[in-house]
């Protein structure tokens, strides 16, 4: 009998545990009612719909974890990508144009997050701010036209040209960042700034340049993911992005387990988040459901994920308890 109880309760300390089981049981489900779920294709269009949630979800969940949101994620991911057209056709190498769009990325995550510390406007109207900023400046560098992305290169081929190149980049982000979150002192930091800010402080950990990093690294995903998609895609959309992208990412992170007030939440809580929207959607659509049915399920895997994490984190308090006891 204890040692059903130990097993059950070490299962009620794996964080990932209810998001898997649900992500588990939906692919049982569409493979059960469509044919056509499982190949080679369609894994291939699910990883489609994942990648992009799933990286800047790694770094939405960084800065849930300190507290903090970035409304602006899913513009960078936009801006991205007509930035490296921009620094292309003025002459640079497709390599350098990539870096550049890059650093122009972390650039727009520092200034959100310096103007969240320095002048302490919360993060979801610097954010909201910047989110507009960047809409009307992409509309502005495009034309509101797409454009085509590059061809013919490495450059292309490594970053999103080649097949599952795109899922293998969010894979990599997803391992990274929960290395970074689970095993370094930085990570260490990130979460004692969410769960206590002022124990934090006190204790001497830089509150302020932990979430300017974090907003730093969220925008440089973001940014990522963009050029990442556009490139797979064959052209670069304004209207591609937005605020759409960014809650999709944000939904994974909470579905996946991440705290909205800070303090707790892992990265790859936050891929299977990604994973069970995509494979969701995909099964939407090869079953013929409607896609307006997709916002009701959604709306219930946040509602359910946010009961199944309270009733968890209530479940392991009253264990730690009595083993103290």
């Amino acid at each position: 009998m204890m040692s059903l109880r130990s097993l059950l309760l070490g299962v009620t300390r794996v964080k990932e545990l209810s998001i898997l089981l649900v992500t588990i049981a939906a692919g049982i489900y569409f493979t059960a009612t469509s044919d056509a779920f499982n190949s080679l294709d369609n894994y291939q269009t699910i990883a489609q719909y994942v990648a992009p949630w799933a990286i800047i979800a790694a770094g939405q969940v960084m800065l849930l974890i300190c507290g903090e949101i970035d409304l602006s994620a899913g513009f960078v991911f936009t801006l991205a990508p007509f930035m490296l057209t921009l620094f292309f056709v003025n002459g640079w190498p497709l390599w350098l144009a990539l870096l550049g769009a890059i650093v122009v990325s972390t650039l727009v995550g520092l200034v959100n997050g310096l103007i969240r510390t320095l002048l302490n406007i919360p993060s979801f109207i610097t954010t909201l701010g910047m989110a507009f900023l960047l809409q009307g400046l992409v509309l502005i560098i495009s034309n509101a036209r797409p454009v085509g992305a590059p061809k013919d290169s490495w450059v292309v081929d490594v970053f999103g040209g080649s097949r599952w190149t795109e899922f293998l980049w969010a894979a990599g982000a997803v391992v990274v960042m929960q290395v970074v979150l689970s095993a370094t002192r930085f990570g260490v930091h990130t979460q004692a700034t969410g769960g206590n800010p002022v124990g934090a402080a006190e204790s001497g950990i830089p509150v302020n340049r932990v979430k300017v990093v974090n907003f730093a690294i969220t925008s440089t995903l973001a940014g990522l993911a963009g050029i990442l998609q556009g490139t797979r895609v064959g052209s670069y959309d304004p209207t591609n992005g937005g605020f759409t992208t960014m809650f999709f990412a944000v939904a994974s992170a909470v579905i996946g387990g991440t705290a909205l007030l800070g303090g707790s939440g892992t990265v790859v809580g936050a891929f299977l988040g990604a994973l069970l929207l995509g494979i969701v959607f995909d099964g939407f659509n090869l079953t013929g459901v409607s896609a307006n049915a997709f916002n009701v399920v959604l709306g219930a895997a946040i509602l359910v994920a946010m009961v199944l994490n309270v009733t968890l984190i209530v479940v392991r308090k009253r264990a730690g308890s009595r083993e103290l006891t």
